[in-house]
């Protein structure tokens, strides 16, 4: 039995293995003339040349982004003179480069050669991983928890590796949707199992903290590839762990 896959997620494995990163961020859409170039504080940079250039160390942007939180202090009608904010510019630039330190991150370096040969054919799950992203629509945080079953082919994955996974994704600007299936698309990836499931719970700081305010509100997503997809009773068992407390 081999794992089986629509077309949509053929082309979104294919999309998986190209992408690109340039200085930790990723490529702008080159057809939108806006997206030629990106211009920050300390200098512009071409798009266009970077799509053919070595993926630059993110660090070369601190100083740049720096000054751009300082800009945001005082548009914001802040004094980032004053001493508790004097050191708050590069404080947040830094925390931002963690935040999405995912772009810098490929699934072969995290994997690091932790497959290994096994003769279990039998569902498995790692449930509850904690999952920390950034919406790409308001740079806010949703936090959530992920859990991640499949069904082995011959190779089973270091059970840390697919926690591992989960922060390549989640340390990027995101929506849940786009990240449930990238994770999906990975564990298959490096495994090729007979089929994957992933569950993502998490809530959104940019429904929690502006617009509709309802903090109790939970977003649920879920991605099912090969077994999962086809077979009701191997997904229901899968769900059946993910539930069970």
């Amino acid at each position: 039995m081999i794992l089986k896959i629509n077309q949509s997620d053929t082309t979104d494995m294919e999309a998986l293995k190209s992408s690109k990163s340039v200085a930790g961020a990723a490529v702008p859409n080159g057809d939108d003339p806006e997206c030629k170039t990106i211009t920050n504080g300390l200098r512009t940079i071409d798009i266009d040349n970077l799509r053919s250039s070595p993926r630059l160390n993110r660090e070369d942007m601190l100083p740049a982004m720096v000054e751009s939180y300082r800009s945001l202090l005082s548009d914001v009608g802040e004094d980032p003179c004053r001493q508790g904010l004097l050191k708050t510019p590069e404080r947040a630039a830094k925390a931002f480069l963690f935040f999405t330190k995912g772009y810098e991150q490929t699934l072969e370096e995290v994997l690091n050669d932790a497959i290994f040969d096994e003769n279990h054919d039998e569902m498995v799950v790692v449930k509850d991983i904690e999952m920390f992203s950034m919406c790409e629509h308001h740079l806010v945080p949703f936090i959530g928890k992920v859990s991640i079953g499949y069904l082995p082919n011959g190779k089973v994955l270091g059970l840390s590796k697919l926690a591992r996974i989960v922060e390549i994704y989640s340390r990027r600007l995101q929506v849940q949707e786009r990240l449930t299936k990238q994770i999906a698309l990975a564990v298959c990836e490096a495994v090729e199992p007979h089929g994957v499931g992933v569950v993502v719970e998490a809530t959104h700081m940019c429904m929690v903290m502006r617009g509709v305010q309802k903090i109790n509100a939970k977003t649920v997503t879920s991605a099912m590839l090969g077994g999962f997809r086809d077979d009701s009773k191997t997904r229901e068992e899968f769900l059946t762990f993910v539930r069970t407390p």
